[in-house]
């Protein structure tokens, strides 16, 4: 599952009102997290948050949002 280009290039984060990035599942798609997507989520690079994704929608709320490492 991807984010539609066209949604892509409307989201922001809503921190930052900076871009995001998709972010997908790296490893071997049968050693995936059990119920999750390929897609983990939407980063913002600059704030260092990955915003997830439940059932194919972006969750855009700064307080579900991850902290990711660097």
């Amino acid at each position: 599952m991807t984010v539609h280009k066209k949604l892509l290039e409307v989201l922001v984060c809503p921190a930052c009102k900076g871009p995001l990035v998709q972010v997908h599942w790296k490893g071997d798609a049968a050693e995936a997290p059990a119920g999750e997507a390929p897609l983990l989520g939407l980063d913002c690079v600059p704030c260092r948050l990955r915003y997830p994704i439940v059932d194919d929608i972006p969750v855009m709320l700064i307080d579900q949002a991850q902290r990711i490492n660097a």
